[in-house]
């Protein structure tokens, strides 16, 4: 599959999101009510336009800088741009011009709307393999997003190294893309439907975990998950038996994480204050803390916490002084499979 291929599905053959064929490249209808708030704020054209798979919302937005891989219209640039308020930048990133027509069209309508005095949001033409193509300052961006995209790059490992390269230290990138069980078959990376949809670029999930550690990005967390159903008939004779997901994963750029949840006798406490978690932070799918209670962690976890945006919600027990192991529970399944229990605690770090 070519760049020039992905772009004509995008910008040609698709013109709304009623136009795919399978539910890949859709965010289904749950989310939170104050993101559902936030897209009644948002163009409908730009809505009509969105092929996002997850949800790219992440805490603690207000006055970053924030970079969105794959923007297509905009949806996700205008939702973040409420996010970082007036104070912060959303700059968005895409290859195909009818896509960016889209986004840009809006810019001053979306200023007016949101009360803006400025602009907040700006758009590059670009590919997201090539992101040091684009002028933009190394380790400036607090938070890098991308919505349903990488699986569509022709060069994935460029594309994990040049968000690396972008961020400064303790920064994230948190992104939903689309995941297999297995190694597809390499023709369904020919078939411009197959690829178009989501599927046919989608990486095993072990073959993400190692290029995401080559990139720098050690320990990735997955946030989210959910199956994928395939009701194209066709689409799902090509595919066979290989199973699919939608996944949202977190990213810290925290030099020296290490490759296992090691445990050092260390915990945390969430004194709270993220607008977006008044009762619990997520820091992913096995760590949900409660506010005020004492939450055990391994030392990739406490320097997750210690070491990005989130440090000044929180208050750190221990060092790394004394090892006691490696948490009991952590191991290399599948991760998307099962239900993750909300309350671990000391006994399952990951």
């Amino acid at each position: 599959m070519n760049i020039q291929a992905v772009k004509d599905y995008y910008g040609k053959t698709l013109r709304s999101s009623d136009d795919l064929k399978t539910m890949a490249c859709c965010t289904p209808d749950s989310m939170p009510t104050r993101v559902k708030a936030l897209l009644s704020n948002i163009h409908d054209e730009v809505l009509t336009k969105y092929y996002g798979c997850g949800l790219v919302a992440p805490e603690e937005l207000r006055g970053r800088r924030v970079l969105d891989l794959g923007c297509g219209s905009g949806r996700d640039v205008y939702l973040m741009s409420q996010l970082v308020g007036p104070s912060g930048e959303v700059v968005g990133v895409d290859m195909t011009p009818e896509q960016l027509e889209t986004a840009t069209a809006h810019i001053e309508w979306h200023r007016e709307r949101f009360g803006y005095a400025r602009n907040n949001v700006r758009f590059l033409h670009g590919y997201i393999e090539r992101l040091d193509a684009l002028g933009l300052e190394p380790a400036s961006f607090d938070v890098i997003v991308s919505n349903c995209v990488v699986n569509l790059s022709i060069d994935k490992p460029a594309v994990l190294q040049g968000a690396f390269d972008l961020l400064k230290p303790g920064g994230e990138f948190h992104f939903a893309d689309v995941y297999a069980d297995r190694r597809l078959d390499p023709a369904l990376r020919n078939d411009p439907v197959v690829y178009g949809e989501c599927l046919g670029g989608a990486l095993y999930w072990g073959d993400f975990l190692a290029l995401a550690k080559a990139a720098g990005f050690g320990d990735p967390r997955l946030a989210a998950s959910r199956p994928l159903e395939i009701t194209d008939s066709e689409i799902e004779a090509k595919i066979g038996a290989a199973r699919f997901y939608s996944a949202t994963y977190r990213l810290f750029k925290i030099e020296g994480l290490e490759p296992a949840c090691e445990d050092y006798g260390q915990a945390v406490i969430y004194r709270g204050g993220i607008a977006e978690a008044p009762h619990r932070f997520a820091l992913d799918s096995h760590h949900v803390i409660e506010k005020g209670r004492l939450f055990p962690v391994c030392g990739n976890s406490w320097r997750m916490l210690k070491e990005s945006r989130f440090a000044p919600y929180f208050d750190f027990i221990g060092d790394f002084s004394t090892h006691f192991g490696i948490f009991p529970g952590c191991g290399a399944n599948i991760p998307f499979t099962g239900s993750a229990d909300q309350n671990r605690g000391a006994d399952t770090c990951c």
